[in-house]
């Protein structure tokens, strides 16, 4: 008799939420980053005690260690701005709030640092330094407050400075792995700059299968990296150095090398293998700073094809002759662009959630402090500092941070109080401090981890600056304030919640609809007379076609074009970078993508809040996805704009399609989009 058969147990399958939080990032270890760590905070403070002013040397190690949490991975110009911009806004707090903990009282003081926190967090929505700047500000005027020192705060404030800039130095001045070998200048731009040549070759591998979509998303992730590495602060405003400007004028002519592999992702059809080596032969080019030899020509049968080695030759050229385009085709944000942040839907959101954290745990430590809840000594600041922490969704999902800085802070305390038990002192602290600083670039792939190494390195600063161990009221403080997050996380608020991926939605939107306006624009302009009608895009984003219904598909759509062969355009319209036109196209282009990329950042981030947060972003992935599909339609029209002349019906039709779809995915989840102009439909 056979035994019947076993039903299979599904997978257990975590919530999100909580697979966030046991989530960790995987690399090689930044042994250059653990190099700075090392010298940075510890250094700092074993000056200060040599030279009798350990309260300063306290407030440095403490900015070097924020500092080094801002020390990403990334080119030595982008460092600057990234260490440099929150170092000056955490200097301007700690002014700020040792002034006023000197001489506000408990509510003056709750109701200053609450409108700060207003501040700040609208401020954050600008961007990853802005919010940086903003985290900083806010931690900074809390220690400010909250620490009672004996130096005036102009002192704290320039220490704090200096303990930044101590990190900053630094950065600029070891070298790091590879850069001996090179030019000491560059310090990760060309490695960048490679990587983009590499995506483009793998998505050309990957055209016509179901991985094309990842690798599109691949290029865009290297593109932004590379854009970001090349992009800082300068002697001059354009590239001071024939190095340079050669390294610029080869990312410039990667951009229509990745124009032309996203159109033939989007066609969907299988491209010959041959067809990637140039852009892998012209990556090593790049990272070894050679000669890229003789490019083998790719099929030259389709448009996209055709564009593809029209920019193999362009790239070609730019290596041998060693300049070319210089231009970065970045957008500099407006003043209206950042007013539009700071005060649009996230901004308002985030900052007025950031001021209730921020204000509550002020107002909570006031109490706390004033009912003698921290004993023998004075410090009130770690309750306010950690709120701010925790409120900040760069970090990850509500939830996870909290479950992530519980565990850590608890593990750090228990750690700290076993060393402060066996550690000689100061010399065994200080010694605590530089390894700390050392382990945290190491422990920023897990908040968890992040949290119990920071938390160790202020309770042996704090020590050494000679408060008591504290190990138990930091655990009790950092649960209560964790309780707060959680309960002003899920209070409701004016206006619509999700502001932050909405104000992220609405900014894609505008990048994609500006894109697809400049070409259909080419499209109006390059168009020779015909009689089949124009197609109106109304307010909404919809497209009504002169019939009423979709365009005919040509036979010869997908083909190598009209009678096999290329339509006669003007001498200028051939070739990569023929005008200013295509250089804005560009421009635009990596400004839709781009903000696509952050608006799918966070998305993933809010699809992984508790149920009650994440129901109010429902159906913001589709409208992203179909943005998505919007701006490679958009890229494969401007693509075979350049080689016909003109667009086909089936073009027309694509787009037709897509802004139907995404003016009804538009009004299920409420956001509106900017009034699209009319088109000319040709085919």
């Amino acid at each position: 008799m056979s035994r019947p058969a076993r039903r299979a147990v599904p997978p257990l399958t975590l919530p999100p939420w909580l697979a966030h939080a046991l989530r960790t990032q995987r690399g090689p270890v930044p042994w250059s980053a653990v190099v700075r760590g090392a010298l940075a905070a510890g250094p700092l403070l074993l000056a200060a005690v040599l030279a009798d002013r350990v309260s300063l040397g306290v407030v440095a190690a403490i900015a070097a260690m924020l500092a080094g949490i801002n020390d990403r991975p990334g080119s030595r110009r982008v460092s600057v701005k990234r260490l440099g911009v929150p170092a000056l806004a955490g200097a301007a707090g700690l002014f700020v709030g040792t002034y006023a903990g000197e001489h506000f009282g408990a509510v003056p003081l709750t109701l200053l640092l609450t409108g700060l926190g207003l501040f700040a967090g609208g401020i954050s929505a600008v961007g990853p330094v802005a919010s940086g700047a903003g985290t900083q500000l806010l931690v900074a005027s809390a220690i400010g407050a909250g620490m009672p020192l004996p130096e005036a705060g102009w002192q704290r404030a320039l220490a704090y400075l200096a303990g930044a800039l101590w990190l900053l130095a630094l950065r600029l001045a070891l070298p790091t792995p590879g850069s001996l070998a090179g030019d000491f200048r560059f310090d990760g731009e060309r490695d960048a700059v490679a990587a983009v040549y590499d995506a483009v070759g793998e998505l050309l591998d990957a055209a016509g299968t179901e991985q094309a979509t990842a690798k599109r998303v691949a290029l865009t992730a290297a593109l932004d990296h590379a854009q970001d590495a090349l992009t800082g602060p300068r002697l001059r405003r354009y590239a001071s150095s024939s190095a340079e400007r050669q390294l610029h004028a080869q990312y410039a002519a990667a951009l229509p090398l990745a124009e032309a592999a996203t159109a033939l992702a989007w066609a969907g059809d299988p491209v010959p293998a041959r067809a990637a080596e140039g852009p892998r032969r012209l990556a090593t080019a790049v990272r070894h700073n050679t000669h890229t030899g003789p490019l083998p020509a790719p099929s030259r049968s389709a448009p996209a094809l055709r564009a593809l080695d029209d920019a193999l030759l362009h790239a070609a050229e730019t290596f041998d002759r060693g300049r070319g385009d210089s231009d970065l085709h970045t957008r500099r944000r407006t003043s209206k662009d950042l007013v539009r942040a700071v005060f649009g839907a996230g901004g308002r959101e985030y900052g007025l959630r950031v001021a209730l954290c921020f204000g509550a745990g002020v107002a909570i430590a006031q109490a706390l402090h004033h009912a003698r809840w921290y004993g023998q000594h004075e410090h009130w600041y770690w309750l306010p500092a950690t709120a701010v922490f925790l409120v900040k969704p760069d970090l990850g999902p509500l939830a996870s941070r909290v479950l992530c800085r519980a565990a850590g802070t608890v593990l750090g305390a228990l750690l700290f109080a076993g060393f402060a038990a066996v550690l000689p002192r100061p010399e065994g602290l200080i010694a605590l401090v530089a390894l700390s600083g050392a382990l945290i670039p190491v422990a920023t792939r897990h908040f968890a981890a992040q949290t119990a190494v920071v938390t160790v390195l202020v309770l042996a600063l704090v020590m050494v600056g000679g408060e008591p161990q504290a190990s138990a009221s930091r655990i009790g403080e950092t649960l209560l304030a964790c309780a707060i997050v959680l309960v002003v996380g899920h209070l409701p608020m004016p206006g619509q919640r999700g502001g932050g991926v909405r104000a992220r939605l609405a900014a894609a939107n505008r990048a994609a609809q500006a894109y697809l306006t400049h070409v259909l624009r080419e499209a109006d302009s390059q168009a020779l007379p015909a009689s089949d009608g124009r197609a109106s895009l109304p307010s909404d984003g919809r497209a009504s076609l002169p019939s009423g219904g979709r365009a005919p598909l040509p036979s010869d759509a997908r083909g190598p074009g009209r009678s096999g062969g290329r339509a006669p355009l003007p001498s200028d319209a051939r070739g990569p970078g023929r005008s200013g036109d295509r250089a804005l196209r560009w421009t635009l282009r990596r400004e839709a993508y781009r903000t696509l990329a952050e608006a799918r950042t966070a998305i993933a981030l809010a699809a992984a809040e508790l149920p009650a947060l994440a129901r109010h972003t429902a159906g913001a992935d589709e409208v992203v996805a179909t943005l998505e599909q919007l701006v490679d339609t958009t890229t494969a029209c401007a693509v075979h704009l350049d080689d016909a002349g003109r667009l086909t019906s089936w073009h027309t039709a694509h787009l037709a399609e897509l802004l139907d779809q995404l003016a009804w995915e538009r009004d299920r989840v409420g956001l509106r989009g900017p009034e699209a102009p009319d088109v000319p439909l040709t085919g």
